[in-house]
């Protein structure tokens, strides 16, 4: 389902409601959806509620718990959650097959993917101060809108028009990769932290799960290499006879469904949170997107390669390669950032 049909159907919801006397509003024209803000969850979110609580003379959160159940009854919707004061986010469901497509799309751009035309033609002039942020972020800047068709210039010259809130100190001892990230990874309006932190080796950094999930991919790689197979794009699921072989196997295919599978959502976004990052000037949204990309493959990646003397199969073989999408994406995000995409770590 896609936003624009998202749309329609949170309109449809409202009618009903109104038709149905639990709403006394006008219905509007159009529903924005959205990517969920902070505290949100599932792949879409609208504030409808919000938006209809004062005509209608109803709490917000009441407006949203009247339109869930017509949301989440209506086709393409997997789930409906009500946060906030009354947000309502959405689950939606992707046709089967929907991955696999998605991975041949991936492999076939390669590090083009996601890569538009959403600001073609156009010459962007970014005016900095001299301050080492401003000079990171706009070079990112730079490298980011030319994968949205434009050409990125920067100066030193008033008025200027890009200025995030300064460093407090020189990250030069962070060392190049790390520093990039403590300037490019926090919103424009948030101080940078010029802490040890960024060089910590363990989870709680998002530069090493970003970098160490790039890694484990290409681990994979080159152990599923080892055992002779390579990636082939398909279902992602053990085929009927290899459960019934490997019932203990099977089981680990929980959440590897192609209709479900959590990469399915952070790869298919890749394209619109590329040009947002471009249309706002804004690497900082291609960063924190690639930590949710490399939070939802990490757990993904022990079940790609066989286990014990488990024979590879195509399940293995379409896994592998929705692995190595995700290190498509991520080793294209980090390079768009000026960060390394290490081999090993």
């Amino acid at each position: 389902m896609t936003p624009v049909e998202l749309s329609r159907t949170v309109l449809h919801a409202v009618r009903c409601a109104v038709d149905d006397g639990e709403l006394k509003v006008t219905v509007p024209e159009r529903v924005v959806v959205t990517e969920p803000g902070p505290g949100g969850c599932g792949d879409y979110a609208t504030t409808i509620a919000l938006q209809l609580a004062r005509p209608a003379g109803q709490p917000p959160l009441r407006v949203a718990e009247i339109l869930l159940p017509r949301l989440a009854g209506a086709d393409g919707i997997r789930d409906v959650v009500i946060t906030g004061p009354g947000f309502l986010n959405i689950s939606v469901e992707a046709p089967a097959g929907l991955v696999s497509g998605l991975v041949r799309e991936i492999r076939d751009r390669g590090a083009a993917y996601g890569h538009g035309d959403a600001l073609a033609g156009q010459v962007i002039a970014l005016r900095v101060p001299y301050e080492v942020r401003a000079e990171v972020v706009a070079d990112a800047v730079v490298r980011i809108v030319a994968t949205q068709g434009a050409r990125g210039t920067v100066e030193h010259a008033e008025p200027v028009n890009l200025r995030p809130v300064p460093a407090p100190e020189d990250p030069a001892p962070l060392g190049p990769d790390a520093a990039q990230w403590a300037l490019l990874h926090p919103a424009a309006h948030d101080r940078p932290r010029i802490t040890a932190d960024h060089l910590a080796q363990r989870e709680s950094n998002p530069l090493f799960r970003v970098r160490y999930a790039h890694a484990r991919i290409r681990s994979v790689s080159r152990n599923a290499a080892r055992l002779g197979f390579t990636a082939a794009p398909g279902p992602l699921r053990l085929g009927a006879g290899d459960e019934a072989r490997r019932p203990d196997i099977a089981a680990l295919d929980t959440d590897t469904s192609d209709v479900a599978h959590p990469l399915l959502t952070p790869l298919a976004d890749h394209p619109r949170i590329l040009a947002a990052a471009a249309t706002h000037r804004a690497p900082d949204r291609l960063a924190r997107h690639l930590v949710t990309v490399a939070d939802a493959v990490l757990p993904f990646l022990p079940r790609v390669l066989p286990c014990g003397e488990e024979k590879p199969s195509a399940a293995h073989r379409a896994r592998l390669a929705l692995a190595e999408a995700a290190g498509t994406v991520l080793a294209g995000g980090l390079s768009l950032l000026g960060i390394d995409a290490p081999e090993h770590l």
